[in-house]
C-alpha cells in the first residue's frame, strides 16, 4: 500500500472496507448487483480526537460499522470510507 496523503481531522477515521462476499456458504456465487456493502474494515488513518473525547481506535484495527455510515472516497485507485469514530460499533 502506498503512503496515504490524507489525514482525518478531529474525531474522524479513515477505513478501508473489507471485500464483499462473492460466494454463499453453500457455494453459490453472488452477482455484483446482489452483493451487500461490507460492514467491516481496517482503520488506515485516524484524527487526533477532540478535547473531550480522545480517539480509541488505532491504525490497523479491524472494526465493525453501520451499513450506511460514512462517506465513500476513492484515493489512489482504492475505496475508503471516512466517518466519525462514534459511527464505529466495535473493534474485532
Amino acid at each position: 500500500m502506498s503512503k496515504l496523503t490524507i489525514k482525518p481531522l478531529a474525531d474522524r477515521v479513515l477505513i478501508e472496507p473489507l471485500a464483499a462476499e462473492t460466494k454463499t456458504a453453500s457455494g453459490l456465487y453472488i452477482p455484483d448487483s446482489a452483493k451487500e456493502k461490507p460492514q467491516q474494515g481496517t482503520v488506515v488513518a485516524v484524527g487526533k480526537g477532540t478535547k473531550d473525547e480522545p480517539i480509541t481506535v488505532k491504525v490497523g484495527d479491524v472494526v465493525l460499522y453501520g451499513k450506511f455510515s460514512g462517506t465513500e472516497l476513492k484515493l489512489d485507485g482504492n475505496d475508503y470510507l471516512i466517518m466519525r469514530e462514534n459511527d464505529i460499533f466495535a473493534i474485532v
